[in-house]
């Protein structure tokens, strides 16, 4: 499956329902996340029950401020509207895919009043 475009007007929406979204914040500027676009690309076509969104952080300053994004590559990971980890760096794929298995191994229901 393809990267989708996340803006100010369809990030809720797909980030608040069901399932797992895998979020890349990044500018065109940014040598890291050049190196890392191609990881995550390739992220999204192994994993097609999985939605991977990419924020332009110039585009859409005003989700970067939202999660307080403050360096690029930020990869942030949402399961069923709940975000479960966030990180600042770009990762190899080998990382890549640990973060996924972890996100979906988690037990949600604990996950969830732990936050109550």
């Amino acid at each position: 499956m393809a990267t989708v475009t996340l803006t100010a007007g369809n990030f809720d929406a797909t980030a608040q329902g069901d399932g797992i979204v895998l979020i890349d914040f990044w500018a065109a500027w940014c040598g890291p996340c050049r190196r890392f676009a191609p990881v995550f690309e390739k992220a999204a076509e192994a994993h097609t029950d999985i939605t991977f969104g990419k924020v332009d952080t110039e585009a859409e300053p005003a989700l970067s401020q939202r999660f307080g994004i403050t360096s690029i590559p930020t990869l942030m990971a949402v399961r069923d509207g709940v975000i479960v980890y966030a990180e600042p760096g770009a990762v190899p794929a080998a990382s890549l895919e640990k973060i996924i298995e972890a996100v979906r191994d988690l037990d949600m229901d604990e996950v969830r009043s732990r936050m109550a």
